[in-house]
């Protein structure tokens, strides 16, 4: 039976039966870390999908690698409709950002 490491829902990659997105393995991967940290930063993956969502990645290089290119376009995009807020209303969220974060344990 052949076991799949990587899943696409709602037009996103992802870490099969996981929320993980392909994009964290991937920069990991580029930034040059191994399989073994990789799966460190996600203790709800094993080594072994890890190293499934690599291989995927490598097999499939270039449609990653352009479906990459458009999620990095697309928070571009976002990122600058969220600089055009008003400023209060952005500040505002910036705040609750930050607070959200800090209360996480």
């Amino acid at each position: 039976m052949l076991k799949e490491y990587v899943q696409e829902r709602d037009g996103n990659y992802y870490v099969a039966d996981s929320r993980v997105s392909l994009n964290s393995i991937v920069y990991g991967f580029r930034r040059g870390e191994s399989p073994e940290t990789i799966c460190q930063s996600f203790e709800v993956l094993k080594l072994e999908e890890v190293y499934g969502a690599i291989a995927y990645y490598l097999a499939h290089q270039a449609e990653v690698d352009s479906y990459l290119h458009r999620q990095d376009d697309r928070w571009r995009a976002s990122r600058h409709e969220a600089e055009s807020l008003p400023s209060d209303l952005r500040e505002r969220l910036l705040r609750a950002r930050d607070e959200f974060h800090t209360a996480r344990p």
